[in-house]
């Protein structure tokens, strides 16, 4: 199992405020994926109302590149919490999903994988959930 450091927290090997800020990103591509797909004609209203925030606009592109700033070891750590997540291992199997994650990692893009990999930010909040870690319980 995972470290455990002074505050009795698990060290995952990534900060938590890094894998909540990446779930929470993950999650709000995927509601605007669902809000594209139930579009009405109120779309060019909506448009007109973003003004010129479109540096700020989240897009799949600025998360692939916080998570390819990553070390290779952060990027195994989140892919293994997305993976304990999903249920392919838990939570004791830390290392056997860091290695796993480790080299699924080597085969193809981190950042790639976890953008293509349905209900991802919920399946890292479910990962830290099996640590006992609550998403909303990281500060920010």
């Amino acid at each position: 199992m995972a470290d455990m450091d002074d505050d009795d927290t698990p060290d995952l090997g990534v900060p938590l405020e890094v894998v909540a800020t990446i779930a929470e990103l993950l999650t709000a591509l995927e509601e605007d994926d669902d809000e594209e797909l139930d579009l009405d004609d109120d779309e060019d209203e909506e448009a007109d109302e973003g003004g010129d925030d479109a540096d700020d606009e989240l897009t799949p592109e600025l998360v692939e590149e916080i998570i390819n700033e990553l070390t290779e070891d952060e990027q195994a750590a989140l892919v293994a919490l997305a993976l304990i997540g999903r249920g392919d291992h838990e939570a004791e199997e830390w290392e056997n999903a860091v290695k796993a994650a480790a080299a699924r990692n080597r085969k193809s893009d981190p950042a790639q994988y976890l953008l293509g990999l349905e209900g991802a930010g919920e399946l890292l909040e479910e990962g830290l959930s099996a640590f006992g870690i609550s998403i909303e319980d990281i500060e920010r």
